[in-house]
């Protein structure tokens, strides 16, 4: 039986020969990875064949990895239920620490304190990061379209 992933999995920006991998083995993926659906791949290893069955998500999520690979930029892979850090969810949202800790204080986000330290579920950090980025899309929707009403040079499509 295989432990289910609970904590943070980081992979550092790849060395140049790594991104290049990825970005070929992307390539060549990419007409399998868009059908969404399980994928059948073989696994050499030591002149042995053993095949193996990757789920649609499994594949899909390969793809996100080798896109970010080949560019040359690290991964960290969190899975939902993971409680993190105030640290790890700051990095998670790109915001400062004392940031996340006034959302937290401001209750912005849920979490639960174990002794002194504060603990954020991954779905909690997630959801907010949802939440926001859809309000900041609709304030700029606002802003294009009275642009547009006022003539200053963005057209309708």
């Amino acid at each position: 039986m295989v432990a289910a992933l609970t904590i943070p999995h980081r992979q550092f920006a790849p060395s140049a020969l790594e991104a290049s991998l990825a970005r070929d083995s992307g390539r060549r993926l990419s007409p399998y990875a868009r059908r969404g659906r399980s994928l059948s791949v073989r696994v050499l290893d030591a002149e042995l064949e053993q095949p193996l069955e990757l789920p649609a998500g499994a594949v899909s999520l390969l793809m996100n990895i080798l896109e970010t690979m080949a560019a040359g930029q690290g991964v960290v892979l969190i899975p939902e239920n993971a409680e993190l850090t105030t640290v790890q969810a700051a990095s998670v949202l790109n915001v400062s620490r004392p940031y996340l800790i006034k959302l937290l204080e401001d209750n912005a986000i849920p979490y639960r304190k174990v002794g002194k330290h504060r603990r954020i579920r991954m779905e909690d950090v997630m959801a907010y990061k949802t939440r926001i980025d859809r309000e900041r899309e609709a304030v700029l929707d606002q802003l294009t379209l009275e642009a547009q009403q006022n003539d200053m040079g963005y057209s309708r499509p």
